[in-house]
């Protein structure tokens, strides 16, 4: 079984035991893992643009780190283009990875992304910041980020 095989099992066994209505869920490092082993996985970015430009991006190639907004800013609307612009970047039979600053965002977007036929759809947990510290601050409890895996600040 190959790496992507074994983390992708692991991802769907989490899937089944939290019964979750997407196929699974994914540690940052695993994330991580598999978009370094299968050129096929590729992560949706569901922040909003302002986020990614003031906050940080993950470093990926072009070509695996996707965008699509779950909510718009300012304000914070449902973005009414999500799935449109899902479609636009992604197939349907692709493995993707979903990503937000704390892993909630996400988990509607992979659930939204399966309901409408989207088969490989997972969720990233913790996301890309991670909770919040006693002191209100994010990037040091769990993430994308604390974890040390590629990032770029704005």
């Amino acid at each position: 079984m190959s790496l992507s095989e074994q983390l992708l099992a692991n991802a769907r066994q989490r899937g089944q035991t939290d019964s979750l209505p997407y196929a699974g869920a994914v540690t940052p490092e695993e994330a991580y893992a598999l978009l370094q082993d299968n050129a096929n996985v590729k992560l949706i970015d569901v922040r909003t643009q302002a986020e990614r430009d003031w906050v940080g991006r993950v470093i990926l190639p072009d070509d695996q780190h996707l965008a699509a907004q779950w909510t718009l800013y300012p304000g914070g609307a449902l973005n009414s283009e999500f799935l449109k612009q899902l479609e636009q970047q992604a197939k349907r039979s692709e493995t993707l990875l979903f990503l937000c600053r704390s892993g909630v965002r996400s988990r509607y977007a992979a659930k939204l992304a399966t309901e409408n036929g989207f088969e490989h759809c997972f969720d990233i947990l913790e996301g890309f910041e991670g909770d919040r510290n006693d002191q209100g601050h994010r990037k040091s409890i769990g993430g994308w980020c604390m974890k040390g895996l590629p990032w770029v600040g704005a």
